[in-house]
Parts: C-alpha cells; sequence; structure tokens
C-alpha cells in the first residue's frame, strides 16, 4: 500500500496530475497554518531554544529526499578538517527506540535510530543523536562531547530551535514539481521561504541563479556479504536490479545507467522497512541498493547483493563561504 501511495504522489505533485486541482483548498489550509506557525515563532508565542554554540540546519521545502545527507556528511568532514568539532543532530525518522534523546553509534541499530542518522555516525568521526525534539539531542551532545557547532539533518521546519545558518537543498531535476504546497504538491513552506536561507544547494539538473551546484557521484559498489569494492562499470554483462528506497529513487537508477548497467528496477517508500523478501530477485546476479538501503538490509543480503555509496561533490567555494559566516557566529 505504501509503495501504491508514494507513486501515486509522485504522480500528482510532479507531472500535473488533475488530482493536485482538486486538493487546492486543502493546500490553502495547510499554507495558512504554516505561515501562522512560522508566525507564532517569531513573536514569541511558541518557545525558541538558543543554544550556547552555533547551529547550522540542512534542510528543504519539499517532501522527500534531496540529498541532504551526503552534504551533511560532507559539511561535518569539511568543519572538522578546518579545525571544528561539529555535531550531528536527527529526527531519527523510522526509528522505534522507547527513549529520546538517543546517541548514535556506528553499531547503532537502524530500526532504533533510523536509517539516515545510522549512515552518518558510520561514515563520521564526530558524535550523533537523534530524538524528536532537536534542542534535547543537542544538548545531550554538548553536555557529553566537546562540540562547537552542531549541524542538524533535517529540521528547516523545526522553528523551536535557533539556528544561525540555514542552507537549503533542492532536487535539481524535479526541483519543485507543481509548485503547490501539501497535500496537492510538495512544498512543506510556500516556495517564497527559499529567499530567506544562507545557501541554496541544488542536487543535479542545472542551477540557476543563486543556487550553488552539487552533484553525488558513486562509481563503485560494495558487496555486502565479503565487503570486496568493484567498478560499476564491470556489471555491465551481467543481469543486474536496483531497488531504493529513498525519496527520488529514480536519481539512484540514473546513476547505475551512467555506468552502463542496465537494470530492472523497484522503488520504494523513503524510510522503508525492508524485509527478507523484499530484497530478492529471482535470476538476478547482482542487486543495487544506496548505502541508505544497505544498513537495514545487511542482516539478510547474500553475496548478490551490493551498495552504491555516493559522495557530494561541490566545485564552488561554497565551504570556504560556509566557514566565514560560521566564524562570526561564534
Amino acid at each position: 500500500m505504501k509503495k501504491l501511495m508514494a507513486k501515486f504522489l509522485n504522480e500528482v505533485w510532479y507531472k500535473d496530475h488533475f488530482v493536485g486541482t482538486w486538493l487546492m483548498p486543502l493546500s490553502f489550509i495547510f499554507t495558512d497554518v504554516v505561515k501562522f506557525r512560522r508566525w507564532m515563532y517569531k513573536k514569541g508565542f511558541k518557545p525558541v531554544e538558543k543554544l550556547p554554540v552555533p547551529v547550522i540546519i540542512v534542510g528543504n521545502i519539499t517532501l522527500g529526499g534531496t540529498g541532504k545527507t551526503p552534504l551533511v556528511i560532507y559539511i561535518a568532514q569539511q568543519l572538522k578538517a578546518a579545525g571544528f568539532n561539529p555535531g550531528v543532530i536527527s529526527r531519527g525518522y523510522g526509528g522505534q527506540s522507547e527513549t529520546w534523546p538517543l546517541k548514535v553509534t556506528a553499531d547503532s541499530e537502524a530500526l532504533q535510530v533510523g536509517d539516515e542518522p545510522l549512515l552518518i555516525a558510520q561514515q563520521l568521526d564526530c558524535p550523533v543523536a537523534v530524538g524528536p525534539v532537536r534542542a534535547d539531542s543537542a544538548r545531550l551532545l554538548l553536555d557529553s562531547e566537546a562540540c562547537d557547532v552542531i549541524i542538524s539533518d533535517d529540521g528547516l521546519q523545526h522553528y523551536a530551535l535557533h539556528r544561525d545558518i540555514e542552507i537549503v537543498v533542492i532536487d535539481g531535476v524535479r526541483r519543485f514539481g507543481n509548485n503547490f504546497c501539501l497535500p496537492s504538491g510538495p512544498l512543506r513552506e510556500p516556495q517564497e521561504r527559499i529567499r530567506e536561507v544562507d545557501f541554496v544547494i541544488c542536487n543535479g539538473g542545472e542551477a540557476e541563479e543563486n543556487e550553488i551546484p552539487m552533484q553525488l557521484e558513486g562509481a563503485y559498489a560494495v558487496n555486502m556479504q565479503t565487503q570486496e569494492r568493484k567498478a560499476l562499470i564491470e556489471f555491465k554483462a551481467l543481469n543486474c536490479h536496483a531497488m531504493a528506497g529513498i525519496g527520488n529513487p529514480q536519481r539512484f537508477f540514473n546513476l547505475l545507467k551512467q555506468y552502463g548497467l542496465d537494470c530492472q528496477t523497484d522503488s520504494f517508500p523513503d524510510h522503508y522497512a525492508y524485509s527478507e523478501k523484499d530484497i530478492h530477485y529471482k535470476g538476478a546476479e547482482a542487486i543495487f541498493m544506496t548505502e541508505k538501503d544497505a544498513v537495514k538490509c545487511l542482516a539478510f543480503a547474500s553475496e548478490q547483493h551490493w551498495f552504491v555509496p555516493v559522495r557530494a561533490k561541490l566545485e564552488s567555494p561554497f565551504i570556504e563561504n560556509l566557514i566565514s559566516l560560521l566564524r562570526t557566529k561564534v
């Protein structure tokens, strides 16, 4: 059912489906609620917590994945190289822990902490915490670690936490769909919200004026049983299958196509909780998935299963400008 709903919403939001027009009255109500809620925070009617260290928000204004997590990892790595001690916080979407906030380590279970926070913890040498109240997660890190900057993976609309720098990531191919707010479109907030942020990152596609281009690069696959690394181009002659449970699965499938792989594809909803039967395909010689999916499938993967790690690449002086702005906030 979730797969059918995700496919239906994609049709409505990104392919001018007439159903979107029918839902416009609900979108008007949603937009008014969003604006009123933000006004309540701005005017002090709802409390905003300011932390003793700068907070960087990496978010988006559309529902679904735009490439935030690889960018968070990139920013944390670059800040650490520049002498900062970053900590990362996240909502931990899909996590089923009974207690929050919760520290995340490379050995945590995706079922408890969420797939994206686990992926971040596995790739970064810096502390990570999750919880529905982001200020609580940040305080957990500040009380136990020597963090001097907090990076929030998502949370642009979490106005209860004061932010010093806002970064919005947009899907350069899908952009803002039909430009409507939920439920008739994919927008969490009206598009003009982007004019207020510090940096706009365009993931793929063609970056427009004042947008910073970013690419997600991945040229090899890692076997989930043996940890063997193999160039994607070496799979060209095999009967391959690709699966993805991310915000925009087609981005992953297009990456494989760039290396000549002609895969049968299967899309799942973002943050999908896989079972063993979901990831086995009869006759497939190689089955590819994203690294985010792999952290949830490792326990029942076979030697036919490979994940493809991707890394954010930004060619502009983005990180230098970010660090310069950050130093003014310390």
